[in-house]
């Protein structure tokens, strides 16, 4: 296992077809078929029953910034044990380390305005959301199904734009190398133009989650 809720690109390109993004800005990974189509059912299942409004730290006041729903994935259910476990195994990361299992559903036009997942050191809610785990390190998303039309994630900095397909991970470093945060990381989810977009999302901290 990984120290201080750290991954490497040496842990994560011991898996088959993992993918490196060659860029020197960001470190950033995708893995296509990480998860079962039944595993991705059984989530999106679940994100249906329990969704709710998505929220943002440090309130721009910009209503339309994220639109899209949320779940807290209860731990103890069996879909959520089996991906944690799949995460664990490919990060390196102490599971200590990760904050819960979250899911998010769009529908058509919802999006998730340019952002990044740390919080910005000199934001107002950043002792609120830091003060016992630390800062994020890194973030692992899964598509859980294909979108029709629209839904992309795009990282500006590097120019690239991923496509949601079913089962896919993407995972990068929210941090440089000298332990900053990474404003390279910066990404959009893009708004949906037809059907429905599921993804699931782990971010993991500098010190165990409190």
């Amino acid at each position: 296992m990984g120290l201080a809720g750290e991954s490497s690109a040496e842990k994560l390109l011991m898996r088959s077809g993992i993918q490196r993004v060659p860029s020197p800005k960001v470190e950033i990974f995708q893995l296509r078929d990480f998860v079962t189509p039944d595993l991705c059912k059984r989530l999106i299942a679940r994100i249906d029953a329990e969704r709710r409004p998505s929220t943002i730290a440090d309130d721009n006041g910009d209503q339309y910034f994220r639109t899209s729903e949320t779940c807290d994935l209860a731990p103890d259910a069996p879909a959520v044990v089996e991906m944690e476990a799949l995460l664990a195994e490919l990060s390196g990361i102490d599971p200590k380390h990760g904050e819960p299992l979250q899911g998010q559903r769009y529908d058509v036009g919802q999006e998730f305005k340019p952002h990044t997942d740390y919080f910005a050191p000199d934001g107002q809610d950043f002792q609120k959301y830091c003060s016992v785990a630390g800062q994020r390190t890194w973030t692992f998303m899964i598509y859980l199904n294909d979108v029709d039309a629209g839904g992309g994630t795009r990282f500006k900095a590097i120019n690239k734009i991923f496509k949601p397909e079913a089962g896919k991970l993407l995972c990068w470093n929210n941090r440089r190398s000298d332990g900053r945060v990474n404003p390279n990381t910066l990404h959009h989810g893009m708004k949906v133009r037809k059907g429905l977009k599921y993804v699931l999302t782990k971010w993991y901290r500098e010190r165990e989650w409190g």
